[in-house]
């Protein structure tokens, strides 16, 4: 028998094996805000980009093709990316062994607060949030994972392990996006991992359990990351979309491929040339869907502000600078939201 207190996170969570067998009111968006199943294009590919010359001498083709994604659409997949399929296959795994122990194993992480460092939720923000997604996340920092891994999951027994694995490598193919980003800047190689200060790393598992009626809610609500840059390992179940020229676009998952989205520091710190992409997830009636977003980018104490060769007279400064902590902070309060906390930096 469950004690009162797992009882009550119980009844918040949609993995407690219930609370996803219909559509209670608190879910449902309003009209305008649902997904509109019958409009979203299937008929757009964003890019795919093959990393496999990315060491070689064919280096710049990859540089290019990465601009491109970034300037036109914030999204791309990458392949032969050097994450190994086993660390893929074992963190999926491992997620979901998570997701599915009895709650008395996974209460003792749930808060509503949003500055806890490890955190079992729901939603984005349930305090706050005015129609709730359809989604439960464990969040969890991994950068210095010396410092953090200790706060993790000790259940099930591999976790730790597994997704310390996971989390390094994530890490170093990030360190390599960066650099190319840097390039196809035209600025030096180093210049994402010195504006990122001492960097910040955090990785979600999200989960989606099926839903009866997938046209009145969604699993996350439009908006763009306010990290750096994004690495997503989105399993073999579709449901990610992006916004491109006002039509939401489906993302079918490749194989062993990562989704990369840029995110809102990275527009700033190209000045608008490279964009940070508008995306959702809308639900389905039949399959439960595991997502790994890893999201990248500056300590909360890194100024950010264009870069001093991305403003010039034809183009002036559209952002003004601020500490990075400022804009998590705006975030943390807004919420899923659009475009609209990037917005509020605009000169």
């Amino acid at each position: 028998m469950l004690s009162t207190a797992t009882g009550k996170v119980e009844a918040h969570l949609m993995s407690n094996g219930f609370n996803h067998l219909q559509v209670k009111e608190k879910y449902i968006f309003p009209p305008h805000q649902r997904p509109q199943m019958s409009e979203i294009s299937h008929s757009y590919n964003i890019p795919v980009v093959d990393l496999k010359d990315l060491d070689g001498p064919h280096r710049e083709r990859v540089v290019t093709e990465i601009k491109r994604a970034c300037e036109e659409d914030g999204f791309f997949q990458i392949l032969n990316h050097g994450v190994p399929e086993t660390v893929m296959k074992s963190m999926m795994g491992i997620a979901k062994e998570f997701f599915e122990m009895p709650m008395e194993d996974k209460v003792c992480f749930y808060s509503e607060n949003l500055s806890q460092v490890v955190r079992l939720s729901t939603s984005f923000n349930i305090t706050k949030d005015k129609f709730l997604n359809w989604v439960d996340f464990l969040t969890q920092p991994c950068h210095p994972l010396e410092e953090f891994i200790h706060l993790w999951p000790h259940k099930p027994a591999a976790y730790r392990e597994v997704a310390g694995k996971y989390a390094k490598d994530i890490r170093a193919l990030v360190l390599r996006l960066l650099a190319v980003i840097s390039e196809a800047l035209g600025q030096d190689s180093d210049y994402l991992n010195k504006a990122f200060d001492k960097h910040r790393q955090v990785m979600n598992i999200n989960y989606y359990p099926p839903c009866p009626n997938p046209d009145l809610t969604l699993r996350v609500a439009p908006h763009s990351d306010p990290s750096g840059i994004t690495v997503l390992m989105q399993g073999d179940v579709s449901g990610l979309q992006v916004l491109k020229h006002g039509k939401w676009v489906a993302v079918e998952p490749i194989p062993n491929a990562f989704v990369v989205n840029l995110g809102d520091q990275l527009e700033v710190l190209s000045n608008g040339r490279f964009k940070s992409a508008e995306h959702r997830a809308i639900t389905n009636t039949t399959t439960a869907r595991v997502s790994i977003p890893t999201f990248y980018g500056p300590s909360l104490d890194a100024f950010i502000s264009p870069a001093e060769t991305m403003v010039d007279e034809e183009h002036p400064a559209l952002y003004r600078g601020y500490r990075h902590e400022e804009f998590m902070g705006e975030f943390r309060n807004q919420g899923l939201s659009s475009k609209s906390i990037l917005e509020r930096f605009k000169i």
